[in-house]
């Protein structure tokens, strides 16, 4: 493997745990607090979780180690997108592990939940592990984005636990992931296997959060990744003075990183999804608060600028959604043939025109041609639309130019307006992990293996007090279930951890509704440059603008 400087460096890197873990395995001991119950659907989520529902969240601190003297072997799973900081995750639990015993055993279960399916894994050592310290990407075993659901799934996993002597699974995931941690953790109990279940939050969507779990790992780095090419974009637009510059982050249900990212730089224009659907906006509502600011910047000579897109917006505005579910519906089963069979796309139009009720075509014609041929000729392997595919921020600029032209013809409007694309995603998944990150997620593995060790199953690897220095931090753990609700899924009622979408009474997005409208006049930029590893703590160390403004520091 060829190494790059920064690379090797890294590997010298030492994280920082929360001060309590830092005093040997034979100096933590438990703190028990109070049951919990699920954040809604109690006597249901109860009934579906008869033993690992209402357990104590517990908290590590300095005393004497009193958990059972017994040799340990766990597997480790790698669940879901990518997300920096999950080598340190496993490197925190290997570290905690043979600090314990060395007898003690780490399996790495290949490719996701499936390489547990198919018994597909390495052992790892010392020689293997140090070559992942501090580093990005999921490639020390792999990810995957096989559910683990099925009773038969269940079964399989546990005769693989058995026959390696397997005493605990620690699964790496997202809301998803860990909503699947949980029950797999109850079938472990209910069927007396002696296997245990932790669960780790990661995501770089921020979605993963609540009162308990302050931050999902990965954010931090992903989010100054993107937010430092934003800045660069935003220093090269106030450069060449000619250019709007739409730029798609990943977030697909939630905001938080579109969020985090303009709270970094200080954009023109940031949409925030739960906004535009708690005030219902039209997809001409956004094009004209869009234009809006072209127009003012253009009236003082600034015909440039940078608005943020996440992901998912479109999804969150009604009229779109209602469009989708009739595109849906128009294509279902033999409709999707005939129309498929049809030669031009004049006369799939027709078509179209003939199925959509007239509020849903008032919308499809203001789309540019190339996205409405996304939507009907991009469709998943059920006949659905791919959402996730529609390039939204071609669609919204599309939508700022004709509404700039109407206004040119009305007298409003005699600026330039020249529109560059953009989309981060993949980008920041697998980045070099942030200090914080790096911290942070070395600090999540070892805490896992602490719960393993003191018995606990069905429970999520918790560090918080994130915005204080790491000598501060508080590790512990919560059971999953305590953030558990129903929802429906496919047609049936399924326990799922609830996605924390971005708060309009939140801290972050008062502060940026604050500034805002300053913002989308002005050239307020701001440029965040790379990550840094290696200087004072104020420039190294520093938390998400979104984890501050929320601890109100």
């Amino acid at each position: 493997m060829n190494l790059s400087a920064l690379q090797k460096a890294r590997y010298a890197y030492v994280p920082k745990l929360p001060g309590m873990l830092r005093h040997g395995i034979s100096e933590i001991c438990v703190k028990e607090g109070l049951e919990t119950q699920s954040v809604a659907d109690q006597e249901k989520i109860k009934a579906l979780f008869p033993n690992t529902y209402g357990k104590k969240e517990i908290t590590f601190q300095k005393g004497e180690n009193t958990s059972e003297a017994k040799k340990q072997v766990v597997g480790v799973i790698l669940s879901g997108g990518q997300a920096p900081g999950g080598h340190n995750v496993i490197c925190g639990l290997y570290d905690a592990l043979k600090a314990t015993n060395k007898e003690n055993v780490l399996y790495g279960f290949k490719k996701g939940p499936s390489g547990l399916l198919e018994d597909d894994y390495l052992i790892f050592d010392d020689a293997y592990i140090d070559e992942y310290r501090n580093t990005g990407g999921f490639d020390i075993i792999g990810s995957g984005r096989t559910k683990l659901e099925t009773k038969e799934q269940f079964a399989v996993a546990a005769e693989v636990c058995k026959k390696h002597g397997i005493t605990a699974i620690v699964i790496i995931g997202g809301d998803d992931s860990n909503t699947n941690a949980a029950v797999l953790a109850e079938y472990f109990a209910a069927n007396n296997t002696g296997v245990q279940v932790i669960g780790c939050p990661k995501t770089i969507d921020g979605d993963l959060k609540n009162e308990d779990i302050e931050c999902s790992f990965g954010f931090d780095t992903a989010t100054k990744t993107y937010s430092e090419v934003i800045g660069n974009i935003e220093r090269d637009a106030n450069s060449a003075k000619k250019y709007w510059h739409f730029i798609k982050v990943m977030g697909r249900s939630a905001s938080h990183v579109a969020l985090e990212c303009a709270l970094e730089t200080q954009p023109n224009i940031c949409l925030i999804s739960e906004e535009v659907a708690a005030k219902k906006m039209s997809l001409s509502q956004i094009a004209d608060y869009i234009a809006d600011s072209v127009e003012k910047r253009a009236a003082n000579g600034d015909n440039f600028g940078v608005a943020i897109i996440p992901e998912g917006v479109v999804e969150f505005v009604p009229e779109f959604s209602v469009l989708i579910s009739e595109i849906n519906e128009l294509l279902a089963g033999a409709k999707a043939d005939a129309f498929n069979a049809l030669p031009t796309w004049k006369d799939k139009y027709a078509f179209i025109e003939q199925g959509l009720s007239k509020e849903s075509m008032a919308v499809f014609e203001i789309l540019p041609e190339g996205i409405q041929q996304q939507l009907f000729l991009e469709r998943d392997p059920h006949g659905n639309v791919q959402v996730s595919l529609i390039e939204s921020e071609k669609l919204f600029s599309a939508l700022v130019k004709d509404k700039l032209e109407e206004r040119r013809k009305a007298g409003t409007y005699t600026g330039k307006f020249n529109a560059l694309h953009h989309f981060f995603g993949y980008e920041g998944r697998c980045a070099f992990p942030s200090n914080f990150d790096a911290d942070y997620c070395y600090s999540l593995g070892y805490n896992a293996f602490m719960l393993i060790q003191y018995g606990y199953n069905g429970y999520l690897s918790k560090v918080s007090n994130l915005s204080k220095p790491a000598e501060e931090w508080i590790a512990g753990g919560m059971p999953i279930t305590k953030m558990m609700n129903i929802e429906r899924r496919h047609g049936e009622d399924k326990p799922v951890i609830k996605k924390a979408l971005v708060e309009l009474d939140g801290k972050p997005f008062k502060f940026f509704e604050a500034h805002r409208d300053q913002w989308a006049v002005e050239t307020a930029y701001t440029y965040p440059g790379a990550i840094q590893y290696y200087g004072p703590a104020e420039v190294c160390d520093l938390t998400t603008r979104t984890l501050a403004l929320e601890k109100g520091e």
